[in-house]
């Protein structure tokens, strides 16, 4: 692959959806005009982490209650964790991208 296409897919792209969602969600995590970091990296993180979360945590043999919560959870934890994982993306990008 061109150092190009590599940029494109590891770097741009996930940057560029990251930059989507934060302009999607900035009424959820702007209040009063100072943001919620926490909330922010939450609702950004949340689609690069959250295929992870459901494989840990089943919602399985719950009564309505117990599924939200456990659905919940794994929003929360699937967003803290996407935030990382777009990072370590980004950076495993530009270190592909160098090396060509």
């Amino acid at each position: 692959m061109s150092r190009m296409s590599i940029f494109l897919r590891s770097v741009a792209l996930p940057v560029c959806v990251a930059l989507g969602l934060a302009i999607l969600f900035r009424p959820v995590y702007l209040t009063e005009g100072q943001p919620n970091y926490l909330l922010a990296w939450i609702c950004i993180g949340v689609p690069f982490g959250i295929r992870r979360m459901f494989l840990w945590l089943v919602p399985h043999r719950f009564d309505l209650a117990g599924t939200v919560g456990v659905v919940v959870l794994n929003v929360i934890v699937g967003g803290i964790i996407g935030g990382f994982a777009l990072i370590w993306q980004v950076v495993s990008g530009v270190v592909r991208t160098i090396r060509g």
